[in-house]
């Protein structure tokens, strides 16, 4: 091509530049950019004019240019890069999310001449997941579960209430969590919510705790000291693994819960207490009363209201969404600008069964932080002694956990595909898209028409 035929074509390679909506930038062996489209215009803040020619970390000081940039690595290895999650900053020193790819630019001879880069703005997506998140967030609590978000609906009403709550559920579910909601919510919501663990005190520490002491009640007693009923006066007190406490604290528990006293050490007259009681224990109360370990008054006064948490592997939806929180909990903290978790972590996290509940996932992801020193969390980041397969990818492929998880909620809704839907997060036609697209075979019915059917005449 003649250079006369070259120059003519340059004003309409950049009209076609222009046109494309997501951003383009080429560069030359020394990093410095050639083409600016309008759209990287856009997104950067800064003219075509005031790109061209500067090296392209400076324009767009993106979170990988230092040490891990895409571009570069094209350019050695030949290989393109797609869909690379990385963060840039405009002009007014914002951060912005956007999706890189890159591949070799090359003359009309097939020489390499330099690289191109294009970006899509996440912006856009980003706020539109954490919308999303939002619609499955309630306080700290986050689940799309629908037995969960059956809770969040009545959480409202049980904290507008003073009767005592009884939270079950396995350790690590969250019951300090949803006590504070429901103390946030509630009209005490200005006044202290105080919590103890009563499973982690000996009897005789925890009721000095409870119920505090007098100067002179025992021998190192030099001076009055409140217990966590007088620190919770006018608020809520959080006493959590009650099912743990010794008959005889159980006794003193119940005249608070009867009378709304109590008497702290080497006191001469009750103290009044008002405070509400958010009780919890991960042990079934029903079988401790069975057992005689647990009185049946006193169960009968904190099983006002009671909720039950499930574990995490009876919640497993949730757990895209709580890795995605506990993400940006953690880039927040360290600073990292960590994008992700490959396929193979979220196939592993999906078929974990999680003994530890939510704080175990958290304590999975706050491990692979410290080690992770790129943009994506892959196996090689999770802690072996939390998850013994770490070093292997399990069976299932992801399509087949997609297609259980589907049938799962199918069940759940008695095949209905519209509630299914609604459960999911997804529209109807999308549900139907998938149905097809994983070769699941439902039922005639969709759980509208089903009835039980009438006896025979």
């Amino acid at each position: 091509m003649s250079a006369s035929s070259k120059k003519s074509l340059e004003p309409f390679t950049q009209i076609i530049l222009d046109s494309i909506s997501d951003a383009v930038f080429t560069v030359d062996h020394e990093w410095r950019i050639t083409s600016f489209n309008r759209a990287a215009e856009d997104i950067v803040g800064i003219s075509r004019r005031q790109a061209l020619g500067r090296r392209c970390c400076d324009v767009l000081r993106a979170s990988i240019c230092e040490s891990q940039c895409a571009l570069r690595a094209t350019l050695k290895s030949g290989e393109s890069v797609v869909g690379q999650l990385v963060y840039i900053v405009d002009a007014d020193g914002e951060q912005v999310p956007v999706s890189i790819s890159t591949a070799l630019l090359r003359n009309s001879r097939g020489d390499i001449i330099g690289g191109v880069e294009t970006f899509r703005d996440l912006r856009e997506a980003t706020a539109l997941r954490k919308e999303l998140q939002r619609r499955y967030q309630f306080g700290d609590i986050i689940s799309k579960n629908r037995e969960m978000r059956r809770l969040f609906a009545l959480l409202p009403q049980i904290a507008a209430s003073e009767s005592t709550v009884l939270i079950q559920g396995e350790s690590g579910t969250g019951k300090e969590l949803v006590a504070r909601v429901v103390h946030n919510l509630s009209p005490r919501k200005e006044r202290t919510m105080v919590a103890i663990n009563c499973g982690a005190l000996p009897d005789t520490l925890l009721e000095s705790e409870l119920f505090g002491y007098k100067a002179g009640a025992f021998t190192d007693a030099r001076k009055d000291k409140p217990g966590r009923f007088a620190q919770a006066e006018g608020g809520t007190i959080f006493l959590d693994e009650i099912g743990d406490i010794s008959p005889a604290l159980q006794i003193r528990l119940l005249r608070v819960l009867q009378e709304r006293v109590y008497e702290p050490l080497g006191a001469e007259k009750p103290q009044r207490a008002d405070v509400r009681i958010i009780a919890a224990s991960h042990a079934d109360l029903d079988d401790r009363v069975q057992q005689g370990l647990f009185r049946q008054d006193l169960y009968y006064r904190i099983n006002v209201v009671k909720i039950i948490l499930p574990p995490l592997r009876d919640r497993r939806e949730d757990i895209p969404l709580l890795v995605r929180h506990f993400l940006t909990k953690y880039n927040g903290l360290t600073g990292k600008r960590i994008s992700g978790v490959s396929h193979e972590v979220m196939r592993l996290l999906l078929n974990h069964d999680y003994p530890g509940n939510v704080r175990e996932l958290e304590n999975i992801i706050e491990h692979a932080f410290v080690l992770c020193r790129d943009e994506l969390i892959t196996l090689e980041h999770l802690p072996a002694e939390r998850v013994p397969d770490a070093g292997a990818v399990p069976a299932p492929s992801l399509r087949k956990l997609e297609a259980e998880y589907i049938t799962r909620a199918l069940e759940r809704n008695n095949w209905h595909r519209t509630a299914t839907a609604r459960e999911l997060g997804l529209h109807v036609t999308t549900l139907h898209r998938k149905i097809k697209r994983l070769g699941l075979e439902l039922p005639p019915h969709d759980g509208r028409s089903s009835r039980s059917p009438g006896p025979s005449p």
